[in-house]
């Protein structure tokens, strides 16, 4: 079952990331690759206030990030999308602590479950991963999903193979 984030909603409840920090979305995505990639996921994850000239949206692996213009708030385009997906909603999963969001959610016949909640999850599935592995794990990136980071920090550069 994919997911839908509230991504600005989920990174406070996650130990070691916080809304102050510069890379904090990133930070978010990175771990949210590890967790798609692990549990073999798709997830979709919302943040408010996109900067001028960032695209919309970005594909890292199994993550789509979409960077909510000014104008519209992320709550607001999670609920666009779940209209979207019309009876195909209630095959997804809405993480969100909000309860606004957890709405539409119930509206939409979509599941939910609190970021709190998630971020349990999250945690558990990447520590249970580092701990079959025996060591923290450093996932490298395929060539496609190192264009798209190097593409979003303003690099020219084409990645080799």
């Amino acid at each position: 079952m994919p997911y839908i984030i509230d991504g600005h909603n989920l990174i406070p409840k996650i130990p070691g990331l916080t809304l102050r920090e510069m890379d904090d979305e990133i930070q978010l995505v990175q771990l949210l690759q590890d967790f798609g990639r692990l549990q073999r996921k798709r997830l979709e994850v919302f943040f408010d206030n996109a900067p001028p000239g960032q695209p919309r949206a970005q594909k890292f692996g199994m993550v789509t990030a979409r960077f909510v213009r000014q104008g519209m708030t992320a709550d607001e385009a999670i609920h666009n999308r779940l209209r979207r997906l019309g009876g195909a909603a209630r095959n997804w999963t809405v993480i969100s602590s909000d309860l606004a969001v957890q709405n539409f959610a119930r509206e939409a016949r979509a599941h939910f479950i609190s970021s709190e909640e998630f971020a349990k999850v999250l945690t558990g599935a990447l520590q249970a991963s580092d701990e079959i592995e025996g060591e923290i794990r450093d996932i490298p990136l395929n060539s496609d999903e190192l264009d798209d980071w190097l593409k979003l920090f303003g690099s020219d550069e084409e990645v080799d193979d």
